[in-house]
């Protein structure tokens, strides 16, 4: 039986929705974030050393970070379901974009989150003139260009694909979900990418999705 140790709005609710469309039969131990600090408590490091979700064990098998816990998922219990068969076009998007997620959206997405929330700290009266000049031009000349490439690069895939690797769900939509929704959530005024808002609405409202936001609870990404 497969153990998702599932930590309250975190990267493993894609491992349940993954596990949905799956259909594998699995169980959840719940781990919820210090409300002070926001981290992962201790005890998962009795799991694994980092202490950090998503993990999960199969029997002796244990496994950390959500896009190897998908591609083994995939490839272990897949059966053709959310796997695009090998060496074709569907399997090429599905490997990029799975990489993707995490290895460059991810990234500049946490950058700006990271940014917004020093200067929103209780600074000295002297200092945060200084840090919110340093974030306006990091985010102006960096990270911002670099969040409208992405998201540009996403739509136009969108409107010409029904899903990340074409025509049926795979993985690599579950792995894109996370950076997807969490820029959903705080796009704010941004009216800019309808496709890529019209595809997060659409996984959403998956039968197998909402049956793991209601296993794993609170998510405030959804």
């Amino acid at each position: 039986m497969i153990v998702v140790h599932h930590l309250n709005n975190s990267r493993s609710q894609r491992v349940l929705w993954a596990l949905e469309e799956l259909g594998v039969p699995y169980e959840v131990k719940h781990y919820q974030r210090d409300l002070k600090t926001n981290l992962a408590p201790k005890s998962l490091k009795k799991v694994h050393p980092l202490g950090k979700s998503p993990v999960i064990t199969d029997g002796d098998i244990t496994i950390a970070e959500s896009g190897a816990i998908v591609e083994y998922l995939a490839q272990t219990y897949g059966e053709n379901k959310i796997l695009p068969q090998a060496h074709t076009e569907a399997h090429r998007q599905y490997l990029y974009w799975m990489h993707f997620a995490e290895g460059t959206l991810m990234q500049q997405l946490l950058l700006k989150l990271i940014l917004e929330k020093t200067v929103q700290r209780s600074l000295p009266i002297l200092v945060k003139p200084i840090a919110k000049g340093i974030m306006k031009k990091v985010m102006a000349g960096y990270v911002g260009p670099n969040i409208a490439a992405n998201l540009t690069l996403i739509e136009n895939h969108l409107k010409n694909n029904q899903w990340f690797a074409g025509e049926a769900l795979s993985g690599a939509d579950i792995q894109m979900s996370f950076p997807l929704e969490a820029w959903a959530a705080n796009r704010g005024a941004d009216q800019n990418y309808p496709t890529i808002v019209a595809y997060v609405k659409r996984f959403q409202a998956r039968e197998a999705y909402k049956k793991a936001l209601k296993t794993g609870g609170s998510y405030d990404f959804a």
